[in-house]
């Protein structure tokens, strides 16, 4: 059951086994920096080099109580490029905003506010680090559309009505993979896709299109800490 993970034991300790291990990896490894960084990695690129150093960081540490291999290598990678992209000098800014500002200034439920102030609590503390590590994925991801989370302090919608009308958008397009796949490729925003499907005003969309666009990748990737400063429209997904 658990023939991978025993194998990586002695991969670690055996070099010819720990380049068998590899070349039988090399589509988990860039899958994972793909992941991660958000765009198609080659082997050429700067991002396959420290995926792959990660890897065998990830062999050489790994250990049976750990869990699956596959599972921790993704982990280790993963932080392994945040780490890297943070050492370019472009996104440690973006570390010090509030993931509040998603939120805007909307009334909230006793509920929110426990979560608001766990969370907020955490960040102040630097108890852990993965809020830190999705904010900093989350702007390499935003970087490629034109805007920075730092942006978003000035985008985010703050009426009750607009954030309602953002939801609306999100949750249209949270329901059509396919259009975020088109998102993701043309890096515009559909206007006139949603505005056709959704009954949402043109100049909302062109106002918050920053905002939209990031609502969409957080609730569609895997930032569970940011996600929960967007329940509101999860809720409305959900419907």
């Amino acid at each position: 059951m658990r023939e991978l993970d025993y194998f990586v034991l002695e991969a670690a300790k055996d070099e010819a086994k720990l380049n068998e291990l590899i070349s039988q990896n090399e589509f988990h490894i860039l899958k994972c920096a793909s992941t991660v960084t958000h765009h198609y990695v080659t082997k050429s690129d700067d991002e396959w080099s420290v995926a792959l150093l990660a890897f065998v960081q990830a062999v050489k540490s790994y250990e049976l109580n750990k869990g699956s291999f596959i599972k921790f290598s993704e982990l280790v990678i993963k932080r392994r490029l945040i780490d890297y992209i943070r050492s370019q000098g472009k996104y440690n800014s973006e570390v010090s905003v509030n993931p509040i500002i998603l939120d805007g200034e909307q009334d909230e439920s006793e509920d929110d506010v426990s979560i608001r102030l766990a969370v907020t609590n955490e960040i102040a503390q630097e108890a852990k680090t993965d809020i830190k590590y999705e904010i900093e994925a989350a702007n390499a991801i935003f970087l490629q559309y034109g805007f920075s989370f730092f942006d978003l302090t000035t985008c985010s919608p703050r009426a009750r009505k607009t954030k309602a009308a953002c939801s609306k958008a999100v949750s249209f397009l949270l329901h059509n993979p396919i259009i975020i796949n088109e998102i993701r490729s043309t890096k515009m925003l559909p206007i006139k896709i949603i505005e056709k499907n959704v009954e949402v005003p043109r100049k909302i969309l062109e106002r918050h299109r920053k905002y939209i666009i990031a609502a969409v990748e957080i609730l569609s990737g895997e930032f569970p800490n940011l996600a929960e400063y967007l329940r509101y429209i999860r809720e409305e997904t959900n419907k």
